[in-house]
């Protein structure tokens, strides 16, 4: 894949969820990687972003992305605090006007928290997060899922079930507790940037003493 996306110019930027594949995803000729951490919705990794940003940037000095459990503007600059350069907001944008998903998926995903969502290989045999409730419309018991039995597998689209994974059962991330509201996509970002520039302020006016050799006296 690499190959030929360079041939006409192209970057590759390769989902990872552990060092393995990171350093897999490189050899390969990926230009950069996008880290999935726990909490991002799809198919995710468990790993905390403190420590797999951390351990990437050991080896590796180009572009990295951060994905996993974000929706607010202060969490996209804590990303970049971390060591990433971009952060990958997914669940944020289901829940948009323009997004080609179902409404129903949207409003659950307003209704949601970060514990209403569930971390399983159930659907496709690969770890994922999926939104409770909608495991639960599909007749199913998301607190007591099975590990999945690959071998008797049929939620995909072409399997025997009436229940099919994306159509009826829906993945989020845990930033799924930050969405509030359906909104266009241009407001969403006006607002990202909003939170971003306030963290950048609170960030800024908490250092300032200290940046001038002065502690608050609430420091001691």
């Amino acid at each position: 894949v690499a190959p030929a996306a360079h041939s006409y110019g192209g970057l590759v930027f390769h989902d990872i969820t552990n060092i393995r594949h990171a350093k897999k995803a490189l050899a390969e000729g990926a230009d950069g990687l996008i880290l999935v951490c726990a909490g991002a919705g799809g198919h995710a990794g468990a790993l905390s972003p403190f420590a797999l940003v951390a351990e990437v940037r050991e080896f590796f000095d180009g572009p990295v992305i951060l994905s996993g459990s974000m929706a607010t503007g202060g969490q996209i600059l804590a990303a970049q605090a971390m060591g990433a350069d971009l952060a990958y907001l997914g669940t944020r944008f289901i829940a948009s006007a323009e997004a080609n998903a179902q409404e129903r998926q949207k409003e659950m995903i307003v209704d949601s928290t970060a514990e209403d969502i569930v971390y399983t290989n159930l659907f496709s045999g690969v770890k994922g997060n999926y939104l409770a409730k909608s495991v639960a419309a599909a007749g199913l018991d998301p607190a007591n899922l099975p590990e999945a039995d690959k071998s008797k597998m049929d939620f995909g689209s072409g399997g025997g079930s009436s229940r099919k994974v994306w159509r009826d059962i829906w993945s989020a991330g845990q930033s799924a507790g930050m969405v509030k509201d359906i909104r266009p996509t241009a407001e969403i970002v006006a607002r990202l940037r909003e939170e971003y520039d306030a963290a950048k302020a609170r960030l800024a006016a908490w250092s300032a003493p200290y940046d001038a050799g002065e502690a608050p006296a609430d420091a001691a």
